[in-house]
């Protein structure tokens, strides 16, 4: 009787090679033939470059306040034009004896963001609306100035990260909710509101972001009153969010249209109006199947803001850009280059990872 319940356990345990490390090769790396052959060229190509990247990058690599001909007599790369440029790449020509004020806006800053992905703080409702308002009023103080015995700084020596930041944050703030009233407007049975909503994003999705910056440089000071006139950032503010609202209302129109018509049908058959039936039950599953692809337009709306250079902002991208133009560091532009580039990846592994949590943690509380 033993033996046969041995054999029996023996017979219910998957092969050696289906389980441990074996069975996630043969699964994720060699499950066929055509994927045997990319596994053996990337596994060649890692080996063969891995070492020499390292190689560079760290071994034999320029570290802490060199000299750029110290950099040029090494065989690695220049990290020492980082430690020089630094604070110029974070925060451009804003004056130099105050780079404490944007650090610490910045860190302000992306407390609030931070601290508003917590979701138990999600609770707190109006109280976490009045820690953004007064975090914003210290924000606002900090890079402005003019009292407490702040400097003033205007906003055109604005720039680094922390701009980067400001734009992509508001214009994601305040994209969402109009390209929301812009999905629900397409599908209005309204004629004109409909009219307009399509007008408005047919037109604005026709045409590049550069151009949009460009005619909001352009165009927005036409239309005010004489004598009033309205600062560059802002009119790149109002771009930003003008043409992330029309393609996040395509997203959200989409959600809208895979929500089954029963769920329709069930908000009348409760007797709730157009805008408790949306705000209580279609909204909430729309907004959760388009988890993914608003995100996808978030990361792509936070790298889009180097595009504002065309109306002579400098971001952090174009700041990384002017640093290397100093004749002594020019050479070491992929070395500037690279630093721009992990910060983005940061902030945009961050947002995916975060959406991705996100939608497993609803579809969780769905399930119960």
């Amino acid at each position: 009787m033993t033996d046969t319940t041995e054999k029996h356990e023996d017979w219910s345990r998957p092969p050696a090679t289906e389980v441990g490390v074996i069975g996630w090769l043969r699964k994720n790396l060699f499950s066929s033939w055509f994927n045997s052959i990319l596994s053996l060229i990337a596994i060649y190509l890692i080996i063969t470059t891995i070492p020499g990247i390292i190689e560079w990058a760290l071994i034999n690599s320029v570290w802490g306040d060199k000299s750029p001909e110290v950099c040029r007599e090494a065989k690695g790369a220049c990290w020492a034009f980082i430690y020089e440029k630094h604070r110029f790449i974070l925060f451009g020509v804003y004056p130099y004896e105050e780079h404490w004020r944007p650090l610490v806006a910045m860190i302000i800053f992306l407390t609030l963001i931070f601290g508003s992905c917590i979701k138990p703080l999600w609770k707190l409702g109006w109280w976490l609306a009045a820690l953004w308002a007064g975090g914003l009023v210290m924000v606002g103080i900090l890079m402005w100035g003019g009292i407490f015995g702040l400097e003033y700084v205007n906003q055109s020596q604005w720039g680094g990260l922390p701009l980067t930041l400001f734009l992509a944050t508001f214009g994601t703030v305040f994209a969402f909710p109009l390209g929301i009233f812009l999905a629900l407007g397409r599908r209005s049975r309204m004629p004109a509101i409909r009219s307009l909503s399509v007008a408005y994003i047919e037109l604005i999705r026709g045409v590049p972001l550069i151009s949009i910056l460009f005619m909001a440089s352009v165009m927005f000071p036409l239309f005010l009153p004489a004598g009033v006139s309205i600062d560059k950032l802002l009119r790149a503010q109002v771009g930003i969010i003008l043409f992330g609202a029309a393609y996040g209302a395509e997203i959200i129109r989409a959600g809208l249209q895979a929500i089954p018509r029963g769920q329709y049908e069930a908000a009348d058959a409760m007797g709730l109006s157009y805008w408790q039936s949306m705000r209580k039950i279609i909204l909430p599953q729309a907004l959760r199947i388009t988890i993914p692809p608003m995100v996808n337009g978030f990361i792509g709306g936070f790298k889009d803001t180097s595009l504002v250079v065309i109306i002579g902002l400098f971001d952090l991208l174009m700041t990384s850009r002017v640093a290397f133009q100093d004749i002594n560091w020019r050479p070491f532009y992929v070395e500037g280059y690279l630093f721009c580039a992990a910060i983005y990846f940061c902030f945009c592994f961050f947002m995916s990872r975060y959406s991705q949590w996100l939608e497993k943690d609803l579809a969780k509380d769905q399930n119960h």
